[in-house]
């Protein structure tokens, strides 16, 4: 059972969450302006005149971002809706130069899915997803610039954004943290958004609130807004489902409100009281046509669909052998799958994946670098297992093997060869090792048969260390074994 149960003195409780993930779409131009996307321009560069609310300016659709939405469903395992509309939401901030923000209310493009997520104590949970609609980014207001002026930055503002809303499904932290890794690693694999959430591309709100274990009822829930990593969802919901109950073990109520997670102090704090959708004069867009797909246009998507991470998992379990905890792992990001099959390809995979959780990223953390910068090609890290598996070189050689591969990039064969250090496996060079070790050593020789059979390590630390670590370990301990009787 993956669910939290908060116990206190007067009883015991049960967390309920949803979530609600704002990821912005990978896509060379605005939802409805031609203005660039790059991040990291200087401020109020990327801006059209649609984008900064000028009178007159007319919103047009960008089809790449309806085709990245499309293909998110998809990866839901969601409805595509064939009819949806724009609809206006209406609020004043100074961070939205139209008054309004072009969003998907009562008819969004991606109707119910769900998404299976793999936890801690080996179980998977399916968490659902009521729905996820197109819409707008806003701009970004600085407070920190100056100490009596607010600044505007309008580059976001207008950049086409992927709202998925949950159902209420996640009963711990965990499971939270589990689904964002999720869901980050989907959008990643199909190229709809960089996940990327301390950049704010991919943003989280958070629905708390708590009921006694048991009940059914729910009950009024706070929401914390733009919750920037996995590590700090976790950490709010936590600590705002305790202040909930505290609250209702005192005898008080919970406000629908707003709230804000402060990452220094572990708490939430409030921003304003909750608005109610009314509040936001919802009504259709009137610059903007339906959106209708037929199925030909769902069809097209689906064939452009890579293979997600649950069906490669499944694959490199099944077809390859691989454990379910390795196959997850290397699943969880696209490159790091792509790469572990390339080094797979025509070795023992896994032992490949032994390799690649182990030494090989080992040497990325050591020299910081990211994998597609790895001085260890795919290719490579796939002969040095074969060296391996075909007894050209022992399990100790391969590791110094990988050390010259990591500084120079070389092919394993070549060093090996040119380094002299392939294996012995002639049984008479190996014999004749053995003779001199037990020659020199009588006295072992005679413990040994005495019934110390402890000795046998030492013998083949010996023999290794006469052969300069080339003799293969299995041959030095079967012919050892027949030798010393």
């Amino acid at each position: 059972m993956s669910g939290m149960i908060i116990e206190t003195a007067k009883g015991k409780w049960e967390i309920v969450c949803g979530l609600e993930i704002h990821c912005q779409i990978i896509s060379k131009s605005k939802m409805f302006s031609g203005a660039s996307t790059h991040y990291g321009s200087d401020a109020n560069e990327n801006v059209s005149f649609v984008d900064a609310g000028m009178p007159g300016m007319l919103p047009t659709l960008n089809e790449h971002c309806v085709y990245q939405a499309v293909k998110t469903g998809l990866g839901l395992n969601a409805q595509i809706n064939k009819y949806s509309e724009f609809s206006r939401k209406n609020y004043f901030y100074a961070d939205l130069p139209q008054g309004y923000q072009i969003t998907q209310f009562k008819f969004p493009i991606v109707g119910e899915g769900a998404i299976s997520i793999d936890l801690s104590d080996g179980t998977t949970k399916d968490i659902r997803i009521e729905r996820m609609h197109i819409e707008q980014d806003a701009g970004k207001s600085i407070h920190d610039m100056a100490p009596d002026k607010s600044f505007i930055d309008l580059n976001r503002a207008g950049v086409g954004l992927m709202e998925i809303v949950t159902k209420p499904d996640f009963r711990s932290p965990e499971e939270a943290g589990a689904f964002l890794r999720k869901l980050r690693s989907i959008v990643r694999y199909l190229g709809t958004c960089d996940g990327n959430m301390d950049e704010g591309s991919m943003r989280c709100d958070v629905n708390v609130s708590v009921r006694p274990l048991g009940s059914d009822e729910l009950r009024t829930r706070c929401e914390m807004k733009n919750v920037n990593s996995v590590k700090f969802v976790m950490q709010a919901i936590e600590n705002e489902a305790k202040r909930h109950i505290e609250v209702y073990e005192s005898g008080g109520t919970i406000a629908q409100e707003t709230r804000q997670f402060d990452p220094s102090t572990g708490q939430t704090k409030v921003m304003r009281k909750k608005e109610f959708a009314h509040d936001y004069r919802y009504f259709p867009e009137p610059d903007l046509l339906p959106l209708v797909l037929d199925d030909a246009y769902i069809e097209r998507v689906k064939k452009d669909m890579v293979e997600l991470p649950d069906a490669k998992k499944a694959r490199f379990v099944n077809e390859l052998g691989l454990t379910a905890y390795d196959a997850m792992i290397i699943c969880e990001n696209r490159e790091t799958a792509d790469f572990f099959e390339k080094a797979a390809k025509g070795h023992d995979a896994k032992k490949v994946a032994n390799w690649l959780m182990g030494d090989f990223f080992a040497m990325l953390n050591e020299k910081k670098v990211e994998l597609k910068d790895s001085p260890v090609s795919a290719e490579n890290l796939g002969k040095l297992v074969e060296l391996v598996t075909s007894n050209v070189i022992n399990g100790k050689t391969a590791k110094d093997v990988f050390a010259i591969m990591a500084e120079t990039g070389g092919d394993p064969e070549k060093i090996v060869e040119e380094k002299g250090l392939k294996q012995v496996t002639d049984s008479g060079a190996i014999e004749a090792v053995i003779d001199e070790v037990i020659a020199s050593s009588p006295e072992n020789v005679a413990a040994y048969k005495a019934g110390k059979t402890a000795l046998m390590g030492w013998f083949v630390g010996q023999v290794m260390k006469a052969s300069k670590g080339k003799a293969n370990p299995g041959m030095v301990n079967q012919l050892l074994k027949s030798k010393l009787g």
